[in-house]
């Protein structure tokens, strides 16, 4: 199976961990979505393997758990907030900005 029809992706932090996560819950994020579309000219698309450069493993560990959150979430009213350590508040912000979710 190629990985560009794999149900599922490999998001690789910049310090090594690696997160197997569904693709659904992926394309949450748009940045990832783009480098995942079968039509870009993006290595990822093909190879399945996102190295985000920015983003450190504790980081990329809560940015896949609110990825399914939302997915989980999608479609339903008064979602309470995710629970997200105060330490962690700014470097999550700049990684939501960078994957744009």
């Amino acid at each position: 199976m190629a990985a560009s029809s794999s149900p599922y992706v490999t998001l690789i932090s910049n310090d090594g961990f690696e997160f197997i996560v569904s693709r659904d819950a992926a394309c949450v994020a748009g940045t990832v979505k783009k480098m995942l579309d079968p039509h870009s000219s993006f290595a990822e698309s093909i190879s399945g393997r996102c190295t985000l450069g920015t983003i450190n493993g504790v980081v990329l560990e809560k940015v896949c758990e609110y990825l399914y959150y939302n997915l989980k979430h999608k479609d339903e009213k008064d979602v309470p907030d995710m629970e997200i350590p105060p330490e962690l508040c700014l470097e999550l912000l700049m990684a939501a900005d960078y994957l744009h979710v």
